[in-house]
């Protein structure tokens, strides 16, 4: 004999959601959007609320169905605030609630997109040659199983022979260097991508240097043997203070040809000089805004190439 089943009237069954949750008030609110949607809406792809959201209510439990009562959303969010408000602020603040699947696939792409980025940027100091992203992910396996290499380092550092006072000052500086512990998703590839070259370089689990940057570098000829004025330093100097100090002294063209690792034509046309070189990417801001600074709009700086490498055979 079949039975009448009674489902209370603040449960709403729904299937194949995304959630997004929002502690506010001493409770939990979610709201049920369809799969993907949510982070079209954060990032301006998708505007209409009705592709976002399943059905416009506010929850205490999508998984088990029940609505937030109106008393809760109050005091929660206000007495006089609309419900409209309320699942904007939810949408627009809370934490995107992923499926173990979801977010394994999401880590997975978004490791594939930094190791592909490195790889392109980096590359052996010697040869020139970019590696394989197999080996760049390879190197970062190794400096993400040793937490990011520090761990590694305090642990030789402490079996050594050093006086205490080294010792310390060698784990000071180690926990100063750049650390690498692997991909999330929390942040953009691109910026975890520079993490991850920063790691690589400090560490050097192998051989490994940035990719320089070809530029071409323009000055009137009636500038180049002015004494230069600015006290801008190029970002990658580190060592040797008083020979910087020396070049960083010096006129306009020595200043520009100090932030050249490596020069492959210099030539003189008419009232122009020109030269093409090899620039680290970390001068590169430091050239522009020294040239910007001191010749008054008659100086350029154009990027020819921005990461210089040989494929391998």
């Amino acid at each position: 004999m079949p039975q009448n089943i009674n489902q209370p009237s603040n449960q709403i069954r729904l299937t194949n959601v995304s959630l997004v949750r929002l502690k506010k008030g001493k409770k939990r609110f979610e709201i049920a959007c369809y799969k993907n949607k949510v982070l079209e809406y954060r990032s301006g792809v998708e505007t209409d609320l009705d592709n976002v959201l399943q059905i416009p209510s506010v929850f205490l439990s999508v998984s088990k169905g029940q609505t937030a009562p109106s008393q809760d959303l109050a005091k929660a969010f206000g007495p006089k605030t609309p419900l409209n408000d309320i699942i904007m602020e939810i949408l627009n603040k809370g934490e995107l609630q992923v499926g173990e699947k979801e977010r394994h696939a999401q880590l997975e792409r978004v490791h594939h997109e930094v190791i592909d980025i490195v790889a392109g940027k980096l590359v052996d100091p010697k040869s020139k040659r970019v590696y394989t992203t197999g080996m760049i992910e390879k190197a970062l396996d190794q400096l993400s199983s040793h937490g990011g290499a520090t761990h590694k380092a305090d642990e030789g550092k402490a079996s050594g022979t050093a006086t205490p006072t080294n010792g310390e000052a060698s784990k000071e500086k180690a926990k100063e260097m750049p650390t690498w512990t692997g991909v999330v998703t929390t942040k953009s590839a691109k910026s975890q991508a520079l993490e991850a070259m920063k790691a690589l370089i400090a560490w050097q689990p192998i051989p490994v240097s940035r990719a320089r940057m070809r530029l071409r570098l323009t000055c009137a000829t009636n500038v180049l043997k002015q004494a230069a004025k600015s006290s801008v330093k190029k970002e990658v100097e580190e060592e040797d203070a008083e020979g910087e100090s020396e070049k960083l002294t010096g006129t306009i063209k020595d200043r520009i040809l100090s932030y050249v690792e490596q020069i492959e034509s210099q030539d003189t046309i008419g009232q122009e000089w020109e030269v093409i070189g090899f620039v680290e990417p970390g001068a590169f801001k430091g050239l522009g805004e020294f040239i910007n600074g001191e010749t008054k709009g008659r100086g350029r700086v154009e990027v020819l190439d921005m990461a210089v490498t040989h494929e391998g055979d």
